[in-house]
């Protein structure tokens, strides 16, 4: 311990000696420093209480209080200092009296210099050892209470065995705050909200801040330490201002609860929302309980064909320009991930899986066509290296965004022009008037009559003329059989494509096939 200067006061109703005993030997030396004197024992009594000294020099005989009441008064207010009996009396009755009030020494005048400093350094020694003492009692004391509230938070304590009034740990509510740097990654803190929250307590000991796992924690003790969090909370979710002490924190906080022995709940929902972080929104700063997944018997595990599901979807409303429903379905992305229970890396893989199909999709129904995609290895590093779900999702939208220019037509100035499009691009699926009027935000009954009158015929019609008119090229190529090629353009029954065939070519596929065969 480093050892620091002591304080020494000197009563006596002579100021000679008062001056003596200042200069008789050398108090700084011996690790003291005179804070005061006093001429009689009410002065004296005043000045004890107030200054608090290591030591007093209490003359026996003063005016107005005699030593001995000064030490008898001092010590029931509160005063455990060292005092020092000075008399001029030899008896010894006095040193009897002054030990019942805890005193050890007792010199008599005229002062023995030796003497003096002996008993000075005594005391500086019995001081130093007490504080020590007093200082590692607390810090033990300190220790075992971190260790007892690790315990509490992780579900381990003896609660039946803890007094925890002595513990300071008894209260009417209580809260667990959890909170790290907002620059993920950065471990340092520049602010500990432990010192924040200190500045506006009130001296009751309302909260505990210790560390568990490399994890800051705050528990809340009480009515007011709550309360005063909640307005914390205001200011938190409005945005802090930049640069402010609350803008390089993130925080996260379980459920307030009023037995001690649940506050594992409060800490299990606070961690859960740190390891969370991934799923906030641009700028957030605080995950509350309230945030947390609804719970389920069965855990949600991800299921990989919801990809194709999100991969068709995307697809189709890139196809048909339509960028609301882009967005819809990146949001409806965004909440079916949040609700999945699996670790980051997955949900990653997922995302990146998804955003793949998409591009092979797009690459395959669009193979003319130079599609500006970022390579597989920049994609897949790019997913990899961010912090937040909203942080790929704003690349899907940018990416798709550049998708849907590099196959748009500047010449098409109206949606049945996308229609005919889409139909041109997809014609191997199956193509259903319903699903495209849906697409396009049309009434299936509406869009049938719009496409007759426009394009002179009915929607069916219209699309085994295409299919049709792409089989001739395959025909022409001469690389595919025939039920091969009835499904490469969208028919999975063969007898029925060469039925549409030769209703639009007047002949069947082989015979088409072998009239260019004759032809060469």
């Amino acid at each position: 311990m480093k050892e620091i200067m002591e304080t020494v006061f000197i009563a006596d109703d002579e100021a000679n000696i008062r001056e003596g005993l200042k200069c008789i030997i050398d108090w700084e030396e011996l690790g003291f420093t005179v804070c005061g004197e006093a001429s009689n024992g009410e002065e004296a009594l005043q000045e004890i209480l107030r200054l608090q000294p290591s030591l007093v020099l209490m003359d026996i005989r003063m005016p107005k209080l005699y030593g001995l009441e000064v030490i008898e008064q001092a010590r029931k207010q509160g005063y455990f200092g060292t005092f020092v009996i000075l008399s001029g009396y030899s008896d010894f009755k006095y040193a009897q009296t002054a030990m019942k009030f805890g005193v050890k020494y007792y010199l008599t005048k005229p002062m023995d210099e030796e003497e003096l400093e002996k008993v000075v350094k005594e005391v500086y020694v019995t001081i130093q050892d007490t504080r020590q003492k007093k200082e590692d009692d607390e810090f033990f004391r300190r220790k075992s209470k971190k260790e007892i509230l690790q315990d509490i938070l992780l579900g381990k304590a003896r609660m039946e065995l803890l007094n925890l009034a002595e513990l300071k740990l008894d209260a009417e509510v209580y809260q667990v705050v959890l909170y790290e740097n907002f620059q993920i990654g950065e471990v340092e803190l520049p602010y500990q909200f432990a010192d924040m929250f200190m500045v506006a307590d009130t001296g009751s000991d309302s909260f505990e801040h210790f560390v568990i796992k490399e994890k800051n924690i705050l528990l809340l003790k009480g009515n007011f330490a709550v309360e005063k969090f909640k307005r914390f909370l205001r200011h938190y979710e409005s945005a802090p201002q930049k640069g402010s002490p609350l803008d390089t924190l993130f925080l996260s906080y379980g459920v307030e609860v009023t037995d001690i022995s649940e506050l594992k709940r409060s800490y299990e929902q606070a961690a859960a929302l740190l390891g969370r972080r991934f799923f906030c929104e641009k700028g957030q700063h605080v995950l509350g309980y309230t945030e947390l997944p609804e719970s389920r018997e069965e855990k949600m595990a991800i299921d990989r064909a919801k990809a194709e599901e999100y991969c068709a979807k995307l697809t189709d409303y890139l196809q048909t320009f339509n960028r609301r429903k882009v967005q819809e379905t990146l949001r409806e992305l965004e909440a079916y991930l949040y609700q999945v229970e699996t670790d980051i890396s997955a949900v990653k893989l997922f995302t990146t899986d998804l955003y793949l199909q998409v591009k092979d999709t797009m690459n395959h129904r669009y193979n003319s066509m130079d599609i500006p995609f970022d390579s597989n290895q920049d994609i897949i590093a790019f997913i990899n290296q961010q912090n937040y779900l909203y942080e790929i999702t704003d690349y899907f939208a940018e990416q798709f965004e550049t998708v849907m220019s590099s196959i748009g037509n500047s010449s098409r100035d109206s949606v049945l022009d996308d229609i005919l499009y889409y139909i041109e691009h997809n014609y191997p699926s199956n193509l259903k008037l319903e699903g495209i009027a849906a697409l396009f935000g049309y009434n299936s009954s509406y869009l049938g009559k719009i496409f007759n009158k426009s394009v002179g015929e009915s929607f069916n019609s219209y699309v085994d003329q295409v299919r049709v008119k792409h089989a001739i090229e395959l025909l022409v190529e001469n690389k595919h059989k025939v039920y091969e090629i009835a499904e490469m353009v969208g028919y999975k029954n063969v007898d029925y494509f060469h039925k549409k065939f030769k209703k639009y070519v007047g002949e069947s596929p082989a015979e088409y096939r072998k009239k260019l065969d004759n032809q060469e």
